[in-house]
């Protein structure tokens, strides 16, 4: 539970960003647009996460925001985090239907009944579409796959008024699959990379393991699981008050998607994977807390780390 001063940090510092144009308000809580020179420290960060990873010689594949509703259902999010899935819905219904669909739009009234289920959601994790698809290619390769999967947008549905909790954000995913020992050195890689990046860039984060807010009684039980284990690690950074807040994700999924979605070896064995998430608007977010509001006041060090070539103001 968040204090009451915690509550009031959370809120003065979402005015400051809205009245200096770094976020934009999109109605609902944890739905904001982002101002110009919130996405160039957005687009910076990612280009040094894709500097840092390019000694992976990783693919590059890209995946839309909405996947189908069966990956969500093998990948087991629906047991593990169901208050947080998006499921999109639409009509289909013939005319006299959408005549009263509009009038009651109109009316102020809800119209939401008229809509059906469709088979697609909203991506809640960047890794997820990659599953299938590397399951579809047949047989992994023995030295396995990396992938960097860009900035997504991926939903949550947790609104808040903490800008650090947004509903639809980005995630700079990169996943690993393989041999759980190839995975596991990768996925160590990463943390070492992680805690440079951010020394580079004079922001106070700290490793610590960590576990998914899992979902109901089992929940705790999973998630000290998890912790014994050391399957996640978390960096966390200040962003709207003085405790941290999770900037970055380091997980070991063991064979669970390998098993999943078929991702097998030749000899059938299924492959373990692994993943590493940026929060690229918690991470802009914390930078924006550590160095202010103007970015051409910030230390020459960190600007350097961001714009190696030289930051360019204006549009």
């Amino acid at each position: 539970m968040s204090t009451a001063a915690e509550t009031a940090n959370r809120a003065k510092f979402l005015e400051e960003l809205i009245a200096r144009g770094h976020l934009i308000p999109g109605g609902e809580p944890g739905i904001y647009g982002r101002g110009s020179d919130f996405h160039k420290i957005f687009t910076a960060f990612d280009e040094l996460v894709t500097r840092m990873g390019a000694a992976d010689r990783p693919e590059r594949p890209r995946f839309p925001p909405v996947m189908p509703r069966r990956t969500l259902e093998r990948a087991g999010y629906l047991k593990s985090f169901p208050q947080l899935c998006g499921c999109i819905f639409s009509f289909g219904g013939a005319d006299a239907a959408a005549f009263d669909l509009a009038a009651r739009a109109e009316r102020g009234e809800d119209w939401s009944a008229l809509l059906s289920k469709t088979d697609a959601v909203l991506v809640p994790a960047a890794c997820y579409p990659a599953y299938p698809a590397i399951a579809l290619r047949g047989p992994l390769a023995p030295n396995g796959a990396v992938l960097d999967l860009g900035p997504c947008w991926v939903f949550r549905n947790e609104p808040s008024e903490d800008p650090a909790r947004m509903q639809m954000f980005h995630q700079r995913e990169l996943v690993r699959i393989g041999e759980a020992e190839d995975v596991l050195e990768w996925r160590d890689t990463w943390m070492s990379r992680a805690a440079l990046m951010y020394e580079k860039l004079a922001l106070d984060a700290r490793l610590e393991v960590a576990s998914d807010p899992f979902f109901g009684r089992g929940g705790k039980l999973l998630a000290n699981s998890q912790r014994e284990q050391r399957f996640k690690f978390e960096m966390l950074a200040p962003i709207a008050c003085d405790e941290p807040t999770a900037v970055t994700s380091f997980n070991f999924h063991q064979e669970h998607f390998g098993t999943a979605f078929g991702i097998q070896f030749a000899d059938g064995r299924p492959a373990n994977s692994a993943c590493v998430g940026f929060g690229l608007e918690r991470i802009t977010l914390a930078l924006l807390r550590a160095h202010g509001m103007e970015i051409s006041n910030w230390p020459r060090r960190v600007m350097g780390g961001l714009w190696p070539d030289g930051f360019t103001a204006g549009n």
